[in-house]
């Protein structure tokens, strides 16, 4: 059964969206965090305080552009949260990594909360193969054809190592991806910590929404109306860049899904807000070995029927 919580003011159920900074300026993606603003949602948007210096594999606006850097600050005054993606938007170096951390603490005034990786960047923190243990390694690779790079945040002596600033300066990471729209109830023990990756603090999980399409699939009426009736929680993930605002407008399916779910009586809070909840509720929880070996097999098979970061 899935895991019961009383959210706050009455509330049936909690919803929130981690949404990555891949391609975002403020004219793809201000609209779309103006609408979600406008029916009542607080979100999380992940940022890169520091502008690059290489040829990025997807790139997007950084908090060195004074523009981005101001609308970032309006959304945080409003009540979203500003989150991580790594440094910027190509491979860092441990001490780009750190320039990151200062530059994001001196325009916000305090330090990130919660990061998601960037999957092309080689610093992501037990990333690739690494997110999975045992057998389920190799058959992550062979999954992946083996194109995944190795990834070093987390390989202390290596010049792109950072483990020990992600646990001293960051509470939460994000990692398993999986259809159901009730995030709690596909990874009840989150937030949670794994002993085997202890450079991070707390990981926690979301729901299948990297395009459009598959977050206007995951967010449908139906799904809507199953996350009211169990009294979960969801956390989306998305890339708010990628056509959710095209054309002048917001796309109609996504509009009016969002002003569906605007209406019911769920807790609309950022990623950081509701973790924090939920860990008062639950307690702080630490991974078993049984415990872990379920959680990524369960990932690794929806990686399997979807092909998810």
């Amino acid at each position: 059964m899935p895991p019961t919580i009383q959210w706050p003011e009455g509330k049936r159920f909690a919803f929130t969206i981690f949404d990555d900074t891949d391609s975002a300026t403020v004219e793809n993606v201000g609209p779309v965090y103006a609408f979600l603003r406008d029916l009542g949602f607080k979100t999380t948007k992940s940022v890169w305080p520091i502008a690059g210096d290489k040829q990025p594999v997807l790139g997007g606006s950084t908090c060195e552009d004074d523009d981005y850097r101001q609308w970032l600050l309006q959304l945080r005054d409003e009540g979203f949260e500003i989150a991580l993606h790594n440094a910027t938007y190509h491979d860092s170096s441990r001490e780009e990594t750190i320039q990151a951390f200062q530059q994001y603490k001196e325009i916000f005034g305090s330090d990130p909360r919660s990061l998601a990786n960037h999957t092309s960047n080689a610093e992501g923190i037990y990333w690739g193969a690494d997110r999975v243990s045992g057998i389920r390694a190799p058959f992550y690779k062979v999954l992946t054809r083996f194109k995944r790079r190795r990834f070093r945040g987390h390989r202390e002596g290596d010049p792109l190592f950072w483990g020990d600033i992600c646990k001293e300066r960051l509470k939460y990471v994000r990692n398993f991806v999986f259809a159901d729209i009730n995030t709690l109830a596909a990874c009840p023990l989150m937030p949670y910590h794994d002993p085997t990756r202890p450079y991070v603090n707390y990981w926690f999980a979301s729901a299948e929404g990297g395009t459009l399409e598959s977050f206007n699939r995951t967010i449908s009426e139906e799904n809507q109306d199953r996350l009211e009736a169990e009294g979960g929680a969801c956390v989306m993930y998305t890339h708010f860049a990628k056509g959710f605002y095209r054309n002048g407008e917001i796309e109609p399916r996504f509009r009016q899904l969002m002003q569906r779910l605007s209406k019911k009586q769920g807790w609309f809070v950022p990623v950081t807000e509701l973790l924090d909840y939920i860990q008062d509720k639950q307690g702080r929880h630490e991974l078993t070995p049984r415990q872990r070996a379920s959680l990524e097999w369960k990932w690794l098979r929806h990686k399997v029927l979807v092909g998810t970061t």
